[in-house]
């Protein structure tokens, strides 16, 4: 007797599982039902890089040290030569 309750119950688990998975699918391939326009997200704006004058990584231009008519991405570079 308690195989049949497993196995029903086993079956009826599946069951479950895979309707649920369907009403997932459908509910991704239909259109929204309301009609307003998708709100945009605000565009960042675009920030310009530049290239560190020692060790050639590339940061955004905000984050540089000047020195010398150089840019660099942090304090320590700036003591270290160009390359």
């Amino acid at each position: 007797m308690s195989r049949i309750l497993f196995w029903i119950l086993l079956i009826g688990l599946v069951v479950m599982a895979i309707r649920s998975k369907l009403k997932g699918l459908d509910a991704r391939q239909q259109p929204p039902l309301h009609d307003e326009p998708r709100r945009q997200q605000p565009v960042a704006e675009i920030e310009s890089m530049t290239r560190c004058a020692h060790c050639g990584i590339h940061f955004p231009a905000s984050e540089a040290v000047h020195a010398d008519g150089h840019d660099y991405c942090s304090p320590g570079h700036v003591r270290l030569p160009p390359q």
